[in-house]
């Protein structure tokens, strides 16, 4: 926008010469008067608005030129009238249902309903529209061609539906995040981690780059990393910021905390990192942090940088870190920090050949001792009964414990049979996985998806593969498609006093908040996913009408030391609790 401004000024400029030299004249510049300028310059700040809250809310799933994981947008605002996109961005499943063409169709083809922005004014969707407008003129972008065609199903199954369950919950509120920012959503809480002592009282990061301490219900400022990490970004896009957080089993004493992030690249050399004709979009970076007294509730101290990864675009990063909770010092995983990368968005930026290989950390599930120093750079070590390790191979990235996810959002582990480790994996376009990952398991990302081959060429579409096929990939424990959700957000297998959700392995849906479980025993032998109900006042109701927002964006978390389970909704700022959980038979 600027360099139209400028344009406009040079041609007055060249205007006024011309016609003072064909007058025979004294040239005299030709100013714009204020009413030109005042709207020029409410343009550009409608243009900057709508620039920033697309970075913000829409490049996650678009891009203006180029297939993502929805349809390109460049050319769109030429080709449907400004009312239409308006309702659509409000309600994408309203417009389908109504009967438009070209949504249906869109819908089958991406085979998932866009979340619904209805949090955005009016005025702030008018801004990314003028935005696409900009951005089309300037770049001659033409429109979508798309087959419109209306079939009875939109979209086939590939898997079974989630059952329903007479499994019901209710639930109190527990506290609300302060704002981080007066734009939607207002917070972007993430993760929660009890406090190493087990005092009740617990931590929950904001991906802007904030920490809060909890206790007794009070919400009080712990951390701002903010202003401590040069060129930190928390934008373009939804996965980016502080991504995860971690204290080390030690912490009462060694007072250390790990922290997952994103920077600007500014030529920082990374610990993984490819040839340079491929763009970097970001960097994310694992650091230690070290607290002066592990009593404050406010953190002063020291960082140390551990791992720094590049990545081709601004979705499926490093956004979670655990140690295994529970475990008792001389257990060989005992201070051991597992840290999940997804693909970087490196199969949707058109360089499948960054991820599902060992010598990528794109994709993976790392083990490494942070403590230790026999890694590559120096800055951690590599357990010696890591998969790999015995690789004769140099480029293998040892520190790999599995691989072959392209978006592994969550980690938990279920203690009572053997600490097995579970992970949500983020699904393209046909399904969302619950993993149970072995150590040195292949999950098939990105020639897999579910239990169907996927081809990088054509990520909406999968195909059935031979037996023997699959057997060379890890299928995942349980799965759901994009007709019953939008976005797995990963759980915690329940151990505690809530008797009815006792071995379930609970979880759900970013997007829509939907609530599921999945009974979990010894065998892992039932991979049914079910839905869990929440109730009120003796009636049901859901995370869209209690939050007040269609675009819930869930989390669950869970405390060992009490066995609390929490709701976090990022769309109101709310924490809430359950107090309660019980069968009831269905009609």
């Amino acid at each position: 926008m600027l360099r139209t401004i400028t344009y406009f000024l040079q041609l007055l400029f060249l205007l006024s010469f011309l016609t003072g030299c064909l007058s025979g004249k004294k040239t005299r510049l030709l100013v714009p008067d204020k009413q030109t300028l005042s709207q020029k310059n409410k343009l550009q700040q409608t243009l900057l608005q709508g620039k920033e809250l697309f970075t913000t809310n829409c490049v996650s799933c678009h891009n203006m030129q180029d297939d993502g994981i929805g349809p390109r947008l460049g050319g769109v605002t030429t080709l449907l009238a400004e009312q239409h996109l308006i309702d659509f961005i409000k309600n994408p499943a309203k417009i389908i249902e109504g009967g438009d063409k070209r949504a249906a169709s869109l819908n089958r083809k991406y085979k998932m309903v866009m979340p619904s922005f209805d949090f955005l004014a009016d005025s702030e969707i008018k801004s990314i529209l003028s935005y696409l407008d900009s951005e089309t003129r300037e770049k001659a972008i033409q429109p979508l061609v798309v087959k419109e065609e209306i079939t009875a199903n939109t979209i086939e199954r590939l898997t079974s539906p989630v059952s329903k369950s007479g499994l019901r919950i209710e639930v109190e509120d527990f506290v609300s995040v302060p704002a981080s920012s007066e734009k939607m959503p207002k917070t972007r809480i993430a993760n929660m981690r009890p406090h190493p002592s087990g005092d009740g009282s617990v931590f929950v990061s904001d991906q802007r780059g904030i920490i809060y301490r909890i206790s007794n219900k009070e919400v009080n400022m712990f951390f701002d990393i903010r202003s401590l990490i040069e060129n930190y970004i928390n934008e373009p896009g939804l996965g980016t910021g502080l991504g995860s957080f971690a204290f080390h089993p030690d912490y009462l004493q060694n007072g250390l905390i790990y922290i997952t992030h994103t920077e600007a690249f500014k030529g920082k050399r990374a610990d993984y990192f490819y040839a340079d004709s491929i763009k970097v979009a970001m960097q994310w970076v694992v650091s230690e942090w070290k607290i002066k007294d592990v009593k404050s509730t406010v953190f002063e101290g020291t960082r140390r940088e551990l791992l720094r990864i590049n990545v081709p675009n601004n979705v499926h990063g490093t956004q979670d870190i655990e140690f295994i909770p529970g475990l008792k010092k001389g257990d060989k995983d005992y201070g051991l920090l597992y840290i999940g990368t997804g693909d970087g968005g490196s199969t949707i930026s058109k360089h499948p050949e960054l991820c599902h290989n060992l010598h990528s950390l794109l994709g993976t599930i790392i083990r490494i001792d942070p403590l230790g120093n026999n890694s590559k750079n120096g800055n951690y070590g590599i357990p010696v009964d890591n998969p790999f390790v015995t690789s004769a191979d140099p480029d293998v990235r040892k520190e790999i414990y599995a691989y072959g996810f392209r978006n592994p959002h969550r980690l938990s582990w279920d203690s009572k049979y053997g600490n097995r480790l579970f992970s949500s994996d983020v699904g393209e376009v046909n399904f969302e996985e619950v993993n149970a990952v072995v150590k040195g398991g292949d999950y098939g990302w990105n020639n897999m998806e579910g239990n169907y081959g996927i081809s990088p060429k054509d990520l909406k579409n999968v195909f059935p593969v031979s037996k023997s096929a699959q057997a060379n990939a890890m299928v995942p424990f349980a799965r759901y498609d994009h007709i019953d959700g939008n976005a797995i957000s990963g759980g915690y297998v329940y151990e505690g006093n809530l008797e009815a959700l006792n071995d379930k392995y609970l979880f759900g849906d970013i997007v829509k908040g939907r609530l599921f479980y999945i009974n979990i025993n010894k065998a892992l032998s039932d991979s049914t996913i079910h839905e869990l109900m929440i109730v009120q006042n003796g009636q049901e109701t859901s995370l869209e009408k209690m939050s007040g927002s269609k675009r819930v964006d869930l989390r669950i978390e869970y405390n060992p030391f009490t066995h609390d389970l929490f709701i976090m909704t990022k769309s109101d700022g709310k924490i809430r609790r359950v107090t309660k959980a019980f069968v009831e038979k269905l009609p």
